[in-house]
């Protein structure tokens, strides 16, 4: 049983740019599900409350759970995710659990030992909140985050509220959809690189197209965010990872997360994470250059670390680019495997020290090949195109918004 709890639509008034280590310049007239108290405050009212958050899950410049906890709701836990509950931890790394000292309150990590709550972590609790900023990009996890614990919920009979926020890429709808041969950590349901949907949209349609485990479909309440449009930009007001620290590689991130698969360094051991892309390799090659270094938090080993790399500068890339052709830029990849002097190497992902291959990163088992057999972006694309036409018709079933 679905309750969506919807807001009049308005002018949305958006901002256009960021600045790295600072917050974003405020999105005027959006408000999105957290936001908007008066509309579920009623639903936690005497109820033993946990929430799954981490350091985008605000209310103005105040932290859901502290925000929450002056209001007088009682939480009994927070569950956090990749990153952690204060977002510090590095991509891939481990979280233990611990006790948050802003509140005292208990703080389960649900990327280390396990990754969703187990019957015992819900025993006490009557209702559970999901608020997470996504990214609009399938090998971002916190989507694959959100179907566990629908899965948890539905195990143990408890209702979810979802507290939406905005896609801030969500005009992109394109990449393959994941051949599920594919399936993993960073891939788990049949969406293309780019799906074009908010959480709450997401939990829809995964109730909707039975892809939790057994088929089961989770009690979930969504609080949608109010005055927002797919096609608008939104600037997110806090860095949602780690390596995402600037608006720029947000909207960089669906065309240059394929790196991770590749013996290329993507920015990660610079402040520019998803911005730069580089190898030693390519002195001589390429003017700019840059030096990955261990960053704690960030990237601690950092491929090529304390090597110049030599590359592609994206820094100051008009992303609009990509606004306009609404599609992922391939022509990087491309560019870059043309240029390499040992094209052996660029997509060896255990030589780079990798957990994906390109083959897991895209989804697709053909990829590779076409990249080294050099075949036209619209040859590969027309290889994909049916797939993701069919699921863009099927996504149309679950939109909340324009």
């Amino acid at each position: 049983m679905k309750t969506i709890i919807m807001a009049l639509l308005a002018v949305f008034i958006y901002a256009t740019s960021v600045l790295p280590g600072r917050v974003p310049i405020e999105n005027q007239e959006i408000k999105t599900g957290a936001e908007q108290t008066h509309l579920y405050l009623p639903l936690l009212k005497n109820k033993r409350v946990a929430i799954l958050a981490n350091q985008t899950s605000i209310i103005g410049k105040s932290h859901l759970v502290d925000s929450l906890s002056q209001l007088g709701v009682n939480i009994v836990k927070v569950f956090g995710p990749e990153h952690g509950f204060r977002g510090d931890a590095s991509a891939g790394a481990k979280v233990e659990d611990a006790i948050d000292p802003a509140t005292g309150i208990p703080i389960i990590s649900l990327y280390g030992k396990k990754n969703k709550p187990s019957d015992a972590d819900l025993q006490d609790v009557d209702i559970l909140i999901y608020d997470l900023q996504d990214v609009g990009v399938r090998f971002y996890t916190n989507i694959n985050a959100l179907a566990r614990l629908m899965e948890a919920c539905q195990q143990n009979n408890k209702p979810l509220l979802i507290l939406d926020r905005p896609n801030p890429n969500g005009y992109l709808i394109d990449g393959p959809v994941l051949d599920m041969k594919y399936k993993s950590g960073i891939g788990m349901f049949p969406i293309p690189m780019a799906h074009g949907l908010t959480v709450g949209e997401f939990a829809l349609m995964a109730n909707g197209e039975g892809w939790l485990k057994d088929a089961v479909k989770a009690e979930i309440q969504i609080i949608p965010v109010a005055n927002y449009d797919h096609d608008l930009p939104y600037v997110l007001p806090v860095p949602p990872s780690p390596n995402l620290n600037t608006q720029q590689s947000v909207l960089l991130y669906p065309s240059l997360c394929m790196f991770e698969g590749i013996y290329i360094n993507h920015g990660r051991g610079t402040y520019h994470p998803f911005a730069v892309l580089g190898s030693p390799a390519y002195k001589g090659i390429y003017d700019f250059s840059f030096t990955p270094t261990g960053i704690k938090g960030m990237a601690e080993t950092p491929l090529f670390m304390d090597d110049v790399c030599y590359g592609i500068d994206l820094r100051n890339y008009d992303t609009a680019l990509l606004r306009e052709r609404k599609q992922i830029n391939f022509d990087w990849i491309k560019e870059l495997y043309k240029a390499h002097p040992n094209k052996e190497q660029f997509f060896d992902s255990k030589l780079s020290n990798q957990m994906n291959s390109i083959e897991i990163q895209i989804g697709r088992g053909d990829f590779r090949q076409q990249i080294i057999d050099d075949i036209p972006m619209a040859t590969i694309r027309a290889g994909w195109e049916p797939e993701l036409n069919a699921y863009k018709k099927m996504r149309l079933k679950y939109l909340l918004y324009p």
